[in-house]
């Protein structure tokens, strides 16, 4: 069953703020010596359900970081954040690349490594339980956790798609 979850959001509608997971630099190796380029992962989010994120690439770090800013902004998506954690366990997962993702009890934290890290923290996630097995290359993270964060469903999604009342979610 392929249900698509991924809620669009327009990136001028809100105040968003950028956060840098991992810069590159790369060498192409020609005729006259090395020429070096910059490539930039960027999560962007407003810190109350709305992430993104995006790859730039350029000859300066600030002009790949800046790319990368604006290739978020046409990435985001809405994510279901309630009491400050995620609403159900989930796996995501992306090339080699996987992530688990638990709720946690209020006061704990963001127990999550590195580009898992940034991605929860831009999504507005406070308290949760993660786990980043297999590739740690931050791209593959970055895209496992996104994977993650889209398949999320709160209990009223899950009702209006069943067609029930929202006690029967809970109750049976």
């Amino acid at each position: 069953m392929s249900i698509n979850n991924i809620k669009r959001v327009k990136s001028s509608e809100i105040e968003l703020k950028d956060r840098l997971v991992s810069i590159q630099r790369v060498a192409k190796v020609t005729k006259g010596g090395r020429t070096f380029s910059f490539s930039a992962i960027v999560v962007v989010g407003d810190e109350n359900g709305v992430v993104g994120y995006g790859l730039g690439k350029a000859k300066e770090v600030t002009e790949a970081i800046a790319k990368g800013v604006d290739d978020a902004k046409k990435n985001l998506i809405k994510v279901p954040v309630i009491k400050g954690t995620v609403p159900h366990p989930q796996l995501g997962k992306f090339s080699g690349g996987s992530v688990l993702i638990k709720p946690a009890a209020s006061g704990t934290g963001v127990l999550a490594g590195g580009a898992m890290r940034a991605v929860l923290e831009s999504a507005g996630v406070t308290d949760v339980l993660a786990k980043s097995t297999g590739s740690s290359n931050p791209h593959n993270v970055v895209k496992a956790t996104i994977d993650a964060l889209t398949k999320m469903r709160d209990a009223y999604t899950v009702a209006q798609h069943r067609g029930v009342d929202l006690n029967k979610v809970f109750n049976g």
